[in-house]
């Protein structure tokens, strides 16, 4: 019998214990202007360089329907609730008018989606809100597509934190979607006061993070999946949340934007992306062993990883 060849064996354990891209992130080169506009403003063009616009194919065109965040180049965190299999979904990269032909934008297809195992859209309060996107080819890093920070597991953000919201969400409860991307200052709600009955109650859990509830600005539909961003320390901005739900009014005081907590699913994050990798490595073995037995005309089962 055949087995795998070491140098493959190697190439597969190291793959592996790769999980979250060594490029640097967080340092958008055209840096926002952050201000505190009460509602929200345009954005300055390409400064959440890793914003990406979720989007849905119907009758033959494409419509934005979440937003998200590139964490690597092949790789996209978003809301699980984003998410359905019935779908096809691209990714477009580099964008700040959704509707205009921009220089340094481009669209990917999807190769796969990874929704948590845990989440149940009908009881989308519960949690697990997370999704990942494995895009269908690496993307270049450029000064308009960045990588986004994941923030240390379990790191939580003190009351009242600088957070920024952005997407290209509804500007009000029943109106349009921008088509300009928007952002906004949302504070930290902390979760002893979240979770006050007051405010959001039992709907909130431990595994999310508030931001906003001045009832004037928060984010609306079509911001789901998309950032909460904030600034850390050392001045990189990391990925804090993702838009997970609001009131139905979009901004209503003490109802602030709750988030997906990035910070609770480290693991995960690197969990899905080893196990795909595994797999790829998987489908590579089998190749080659299948190749070995086509060459020998051997028949019956194969021996695989046998040191």
């Amino acid at each position: 019998p055949k087995y795998l060849s070491t140098s493959l064996l190697k190439a597969v354990i190291e793959s592996a214990s790769t999980t979250l891209s060594v490029h640097g992130c967080g340092d958008p080169t055209n840096k926002p202007v952050l201000s505190r506009v009460v509602g929200g403003e345009d954005a300055q063009p390409n400064s959440w360089p890793w914003q990406i616009s979720l989007q849905v194919a119907r009758d033959g065109s494409w419509f934005h329907t979440c937003g998200g965040s590139l964490i690597d180049q092949r790789w996209v965190i978003t809301a699980a609730h984003c998410i359905s299999s019935k779908n096809i979904y691209r990714v477009a990269l580099g964008k700040h008018v959704l509707s205009a032909s921009e220089e340094g934008s481009m669209f990917v297809d999807v190769e796969k989606t990874f929704t948590h195992e845990k989440f149940i859209i009908i009881f989308a309060v519960n949690g697990y809100d997370i999704a990942l996107v494995k895009l269908a080819e690496p993307v270049p890093l450029t000064d308009k597509i960045e990588l986004g920070c994941i923030p240390p597991a379990e790191s939580i953000l003190v009351n009242n934190y600088s957070c920024y919201i952005s997407g290209w969400g509804l500007l009000q409860a029943g109106g349009s979607v921008s088509d300009v991307l928007q952002q906004a200052l949302l504070p930290v709600v902390d979760y002893p006061t979240c979770s006050l009955l007051t405010w959001w109650g039992p709907f909130v859990k431990e595994s999310m993070v508030c931001a906003g509830g001045d009832g004037v600005v928060s984010g609306c539909n079509g911001d789901s999946g998309g950032p909460l961003n904030c600034q850390n320390a050392e001045g990189a901005w990391e990925v804090h949340g993702i838009v997970s739900f609001g009131s139905a009014l979009c901004s209503h005081k003490n109802k602030p934007t709750v988030f997906t907590r990035v910070s609770a699913y480290n693991n995960w994050i690197s969990q899905v992306q080893i196990e795909f990798k595994l797999e790829l490595g998987y489908r590579s073995a089998v190749s080659e062993i299948e190749w070995w037995n086509r060459l020998e005309g051997l028949n019956g089962p194969l021996l695989f990883l046998r040191s």
